[in-house]
């Protein structure tokens, strides 16, 4: 079986949490002795992962450019993998031309609609977004992904709250979709430091991700002073990639509020701090940052939208607040409390060993990838909406990325 990703950026994954998930599914198929090839308009980064050393090969690809067609051909996928929708609307029609065969899904990292709907809602409420109002959800972004969802033959979806927004808004059928966890080694947390052994906060995540951003500037602004005026020798360590100049100029020593940059070692910073804040107001599919802390045994006050799809009972690795006061209470109480902080971290350790369990979840989704492919015909034959959008999109789609193609020749 032959697999070809075809991804948005190469993935980092000490960097982003998508480029930690497509590792996982990387390693999902070549422990299946599947081949993996990846593609991709991007170029590679110092901090991208060295895929040549799992015997992966990388090519560059071009958008509006039908070089794809004669790399696509030759090659004759069984699978193809989009890394985002927005590399299904580029390449997908001319998957479905080159290798009609060939099974087509879509790794949607995180439902963008939903995601852009509550930061929509965040701009004008200020306050955290759970449910997404219809007239945010419903634009252009979700237009192009739920149509990119009903072309392919399957998308992969990391929480249930996404696969309920997908049914409750779009109607999407479940048999276009597979809810695909996390897939995590089981966490050692008594090999870990110990409460005594700790000390100060943690905030941790990529700055160039928008609901990052704004946890930052809730926490300098409406959090962490409320938390720093009951422990005045705390301190907040911040680490995220690709720090701007606007979040550098938040440090502030003597107010412990400390910009650390890349984290080059997660396990180790995340591993020493007592407590970790994810403030977050809006975002979809799972926080990775959370996982991490719930692997390296230390807990979390977060939101509601920090935990949806991440919980198996009403138990959570720490505390979820979603009001400023309630948050820093939190923060404060679970600091200086060994005990419950001890169940904090037992609690975590149950989700991911039940919830982000490697070779369960793993075997639920090559299973699926499986039965969908052998039965693919038949699966496509009762998708009439994909069917139909396949239709249009390939007219349209083909015809103006040709006529751009023409046009950069001429202005090359």
């Amino acid at each position: 079986m032959q697999v070809l990703i075809i991804a948005y950026v190469l993935p980092e994954p000490k960097s982003t949490g998508s480029g930690a998930r497509m590792m996982g599914l990387i390693h999902a198929f070549l422990q299946q002795g599947w081949q993996v090839h990846m593609a991709s308009p991007a170029v590679a980064t110092p901090y991208s992962e060295d895929l040549s050393g799992l015997g992966i090969e990388i090519s560059e690809i071009a958008v509006n450019d039908s070089s794809f067609d004669a790399f696509i051909a030759k090659m004759n996928p069984n699978i193809v993998l989009f890394d985002r929708f927005m590399m299904e609307e580029q390449f997908g029609w001319r998957v479905a031309k080159a290798c009609p065969n060939a099974m087509r899904m879509i790794e949607t990292v995180d439902l963008h609609c939903l995601r852009e709907a509550r930061h929509a809602q965040v701009k004008r409420t200020h306050a955290v977004a759970i449910q997404p109002e219809q007239e945010d959800l419903y634009d252009e972004i979700a237009w192009r992904e739920i149509a990119s969802i009903y072309r392919s033959d399957l998308s992969l979806l990391i929480s249930d709250v996404e696969l309920e927004v997908l049914d409750k808004y779009f109607g999407v059928a479940d048999k276009l979709l597979h809810l695909c966890p996390l897939m995590l080694d089981e966490p050692h947390i008594k090999a870990l430091p110990s409460f005594e052994q700790r000390a100060h906060f943690i905030s941790i995540g990529n700055f160039r991700h928008a609901p990052n951003w704004d946890a930052v500037l809730w926490l300098k602004e409406s959090i962490w002073p409320l938390i720093r005026a009951k422990l005045p020798q705390a301190e907040l360590h911040i680490y995220g990639a690709y720090t701007p100049p606007k979040a550098a100029a938040l440090h502030n020593p003597n107010a412990g509020f400390l910009i650390k940059d890349r984290a080059e070692n997660v396990q180790d910073v995340m591993s020493n701090a007592r407590i970790h804040l994810a403030p977050l107001r809006f975002g979809a599919g799972v926080k990775t940052k959370l996982s991490d802390a719930m692997s390296f045994g230390t807990p979390s006050i977060t939101t509601s939208v920090g935990a949806e799809g991440m919980m198996t009972g009403p138990d959570w690795a720490g505390r979820v607040e979603d009001e400023p006061q309630a948050f820093a209470d939190a923060a404060v109480a679970l600091y200086q409390d060994k005990i419950a902080w001890e169940q904090a971290q037992i609690n975590g350790d149950k989700i991911v060993t039940t919830l982000f369990n490697q070779a369960g979840n793993q075997r639920a989704l090559l299973h699926r990838i499986l039965e969908v492919k052998e039965h693919l015909a038949a699966h496509r034959q009762q998708n009439f909406i994909g069917q139909m959008l396949n239709h249009h999109h390939h007219r349209s789609t083909e015809f103006m990325s040709r006529w751009i193609e023409e046009k950069n020749k001429l202005t090359n």
